[in-house]
């Protein structure tokens, strides 16, 4: 291979390289923040549950012993 080719390739490749880095960077923290959002939503709604059952218990009279 002559090295005019060598470096063509190397471009290339380094090109290449670059494009799929800058594609993903962000990737993760897209997806960290999808996961906290859903993760607090889940966290509020069972934190609902849980001061429903409370209050139910309550008001039903239940002793807690």
């Amino acid at each position: 291979m002559s090295l005019n080719l060598k470096i063509t390739l190397m471009k290339k490749l380094l090109l290449i390289k670059e494009i799929y880095l800058e594609g993903f960077r962000n990737l993760g923290n897209i997806i960290l923040e999808k996961y906290f959002k859903i993760f607090a939503w889940f966290s509020f709604i069972m934190f609902f549950i849980v001061l429903y059952a409370f209050i139910y218990r309550i008001a039903t009279g239940f002793p807690f012993d």
